[in-house]
């Protein structure tokens, strides 16, 4: 039988700012909005810092007005770690808000920071006025 629940820890919250968007419209693959990631931050129980002016989003603007997600980021923490971030998602604007769902993977040569280089993340967030925010937990093995 399926689990109906999964198990989760909750890593830290993130908050990106973003820049203006590049915008692509009508490609072979659908619209595109080429997003830049310019700052932000990042804190939980084991680890926090900040979120580095590098990196972006390459959105797809779908048919039926979803966002498709594609987002490399580099994340530092407060004891000098870089860690790179990367997910794909989708974004469904309701309300006025853009409700975001994504799968956070990690990569790092930082011992201290090792163990994220396996694990599985799932980020629930949103997206609004130049930024965004995400809670991001690992499942549980």
């Amino acid at each position: 039988m399926p689990e109906t629940a999964l198990p989760v820890e909750y890593l830290f919250t993130m908050k990106a700012t973003l820049g203006p968007a590049t915008r692509i419209p009508g490609g072979p693959q659908g619209s595109r909005a080429i997003v830049a990631v310019t700052g932000g931050a990042f804190e939980g129980p084991k680890l926090s810092g900040a979120v580095a002016p590098v990196g972006g989003d390459w959105v797809t603007l779908r048919s039926d007005g979803s966002y498709k997600l594609d987002v490399r980021a580099t994340l530092v923490t407060d004891d000098g770690a870089a860690i790179y971030i990367s997910y794909n998602g989708i974004g469904v604007p309701k309300d006025g808000r853009t409700p975001l769902r994504t799968a956070p993977l990690f990569e790092t040569a930082d011992p201290r920071y090792a163990w994220l280089n396996n694990v599985q993340a799932v980020g629930l967030g949103f997206s609004g006025r130049g930024e965004v925010q995400y809670d991001i937990y690992a499942l549980s093995v």
